[in-house]
């Protein structure tokens, strides 16, 4: 499957049993959600798929699990996030073997490579294997920069480099690299609290969180966006933007299984060292879901436009 790097793509999370392992019946009713809400893509083990806590064995039952539910619907990704370069290139080509149409690819983990090392690694990895690549390029979170020049430099040798998951923060960072590489490399936000603004500046599609617990939202926003119905979705987006605003969270995890289980499609259940909320900072969370399932909107048929 060739990638058309648009629309809404779920960055899921992983479901745990409560004897914390992959809980693989749920996972399946929230992949169908999402299915029927009418993403663009699933993609796998992120920050949100609690990457760092999953075994190898883990990742590729999930990779293949997703292939079987989709069954050639939307393209499925695998996030690669290693401390090496031979083990990045190894994820590479189990995701292929396992049936994945593409690849997200962050810096190297732990390691602050500069600017020469994370080109060299990402170039490294893209020239082993044929999959399509896009870039996660978040420096707030994981401390390394992919610049525009960095860019140039991938984009030279690098076809199946193709995207870019844009979290910087820097709304115009959009217009720099469209006006730097027009049409050769597509935009994706990755931040959910400037989604809309950024579909609206020209990024092709929206790397959510939040769509986990609300799909059908998510992808109205993205289809009216998109349409040109601009005012229908920045009142969804309204109404929206408080519980977009758990995704920006240390424990953003936590917080979406939370809203989850408010709306049918995820258990809380999270793999240590992360814990389940408490106290106050738990009823925060709660309120805040709370207030938005009793004002959730009544979307429009935002599908005509898909």
């Amino acid at each position: 499957m060739t990638i058309n790097w648009k629309g809404v793509m779920p960055a899921v999370t992983t479901k745990f049993t409560t004897s914390d392992t992959l809980d693989l019946e749920m996972f399946a009713v929230n992949i169908k959600a999402q299915l029927e809400a009418g993403v663009h893509g699933i993609i796998l083990g992120g920050t949100l798929g609690e990457a760092s806590t999953l075994t190898n064995d883990e990742r590729r039952i999930l990779v293949r699990e997703t292939v079987k539910i989709v069954n050639g619907k939307v393209p499925v990704i695998i996030n690669v996030a290693e401390q090496s370069t031979a083990v990045a290139k190894e994820v590479a080509q189990h995701a292929k073997e396992d049936g994945a149409n593409g690849l997200m690819m962050l810096p190297p983990m732990r390691y602050k490579a500069d600017s020469r090392e994370t080109v060299a690694y990402f170039r490294a990895v893209a020239q082993s294997t044929d999959l399509p690549i896009m870039i996660y390029n978040n420096p707030v979170d994981y401390g390394i920069e992919v610049t525009l020049d960095m860019f140039d430099e991938l984009l030279k040798d690098c076809p199946n480099i193709q995207a870019v998951k844009e979290s910087t923060r820097d709304i115009s960072n959009i217009t720099r690299i469209k006006n730097r590489f027009g049409d050769r490399l597509a935009i994706l936000c990755g931040v959910d609290t400037l989604a809309l603004e950024s579909m609206l500046m020209g990024a092709e599609g929206w790397v959510a969180g939040l769509v986990c617990a609300f799909p059908a939202e998510t992808v109205a926003i993205y289809a009216l966006a998109k349409a040109g119905k601009i005012d229908e979705a920045i009142s969804i987006y309204r109404w929206f933007l408080p519980i977009l605003e758990l995704d920006i969270n240390t424990k953003l995890v936590q917080n979406i299984k939370l809203a989850e289980v408010a709306t049918g499609i995820g258990t809380e259940n999270v793999r240590e060292p992360r814990l389940p909320l408490i106290g106050a900072e738990r009823e925060h969370v709660l309120q805040i879901i709370k207030n938005g399932l009793e004002t959730r909107p009544t979307l429009p048929d935002y599908k005509l436009y898909l």
